[in-house]
């Protein structure tokens, strides 16, 4: 299993993973199939680029791509110090290999690397029992929950935030 930095030429991999996570499981998600079905190749490409600031990683079974994490950092001046996780997703036809442990360790060793980097966070629906015991494994506490943060299917789905403290790029 290789996890790596995806790139442009990901896109359409990347692409039809992602889809197939918002039709498989809509309600981990904040976005849906339909909001990003006709999303054009060219957006993908562009959003996978070296500098799009974006910083997305994938977990590769031979050549097929088969996990996916994103990792971001706040900006703002007052908040600098955290990072977060988006867009986690193990195709269902590789769950229960580590696959997921493999894309969140390798998220939190890129985070690491962030200077000034002092917390990473995670929101997971309430209810994914095996995410929410993957994040707590790997050192996550909730700190919070939405009620009612999303509808889908005419069903509402409360969200957790999560929280793990993180070294200072630079220390071990």
């Amino acid at each position: 299993m290789l996890v790596r930095r995806l790139v442009s030429s990901d896109a359409a991999a990347f692409q039809s993973l992602r889809l197939a996570g918002l039709r498989g499981a809509p309600s981990a998600f904040g976005s849906s199939y339909e909001e990003e079905c006709d999303t054009p190749l060219s957006t993908i490409e562009a959003r996978l680029a070296p500098d799009s600031g974006r910083n997305m990683f994938g977990a590769f079974d031979g050549d097929q791509l088969v996990g996916i994490v994103g990792v971001g950092r706040e900006t703002a001046l007052k908040v600098m110090h955290k990072a977060y996780v988006r867009a986690m997703y193990v195709a269902e036809s590789h769950r229960g290999r580590g696959i997921g442990r493999r894309l969140m360790e390798h998220a939190l060793a890129f985070a690491s690397t962030l200077e000034g980097v002092q917390r990473m966070t995670i929101s997971v629906t309430a209810g994914n029992a095996e995410a929410v015991g993957l994040y707590e494994s790997l050192g996550f506490i909730e700190f919070g929950r939405e009620p009612d943060s999303m509808i889908v299917d005419g069903r509402f789905h409360d969200e957790i935030m999560m929280s793990a403290a993180m070294p200072p790029a630079g220390t071990d």
